[in-house]
């Protein structure tokens, strides 16, 4: 399975709100990473980013391009409650597994009117 296919089924298991497949190709070592969350571990990951029902109407991949063990995803989110935003993160890999997540947030919005984000202190 090519990274971008394995890429596109982690997206869509996020969508559907399914932890098997994705739990399944994470590496055991894996850590992710945001404007919130510095390197956690897969169970953190699991008990802060996987909600108990689902968040999105729609996930939508609009680029993703490889480079050896590593691939930038650009993608746009729907919420099922009207927010938008467009986010880019990088997948590495360590082999067949995905070892690491880094999110970039972009702009927000809601029912099409943008969302400032709050400055750091």
């Amino acid at each position: 399975m090519s990274r971008a296919e394995l890429i596109r089924g982690y997206f869509a298991a996020y969508l559907a709100n399914e932890r098997g497949p994705v739990a399944d190709v994470l590496a055991d070592n894996f850590t992710f990473t945001s404007p919130y969350d510095d390197a956690i571990d897969r169970a953190t990951y699991f008990a802060r980013c996987w909600p108990d029902s689902p968040v999105f109407r729609s996930i939508t991949i609009e680029r993703i391009c490889e480079d050896a063990d590593a691939a930038f995803v650009l993608y746009r989110c729907e919420t099922l409650d009207g927010k938008a935003f467009r986010n880019t993160e990088l997948h590495r890999f360590q082999g067949d597994r995905l070892r690491s997540v880094e999110v970039y947030f972009g702009a927000g919005y809601r029912n099409g009117v943008f969302i400032p984000q709050k400055p750091s202190n």
